[in-house]
């Protein structure tokens, strides 16, 4: 991935996650509904077919994904 893409990619994340902390700010989604739509975007990733390398991406994505979940990072939780 070039630098450019990474870059892409780290704005991309960070403009999800506020906008997902937003929504639940704001009463426009619960918390649960939250994860859920990041248990489905995970699940794409991880049912995901392709090369091996386009596999292990999808698989990498899915394990960011998955980690965000477990730390909360896009829902405060109390």
């Amino acid at each position: 991935m070039s630098t450019a893409s990474e870059h892409a990619g780290q704005a991309a994340l960070s403009i999800c996650e506020a906008l997902l902390l937003a929504m639940n700010d704001r009463g426009v989604l619960p918390e649960h509904e939250i994860v859920g739509v990041l248990r489905d975007a995970a699940a794409s990733h991880e049912n995901a077919v392709g090369t091996d390398h386009e596999t292990e991406n999808h698989r990498a994505v899915a394990a960011l994904i998955n980690a965000i979940i477990s730390g909360g990072n896009s829902v405060r939780r109390l």
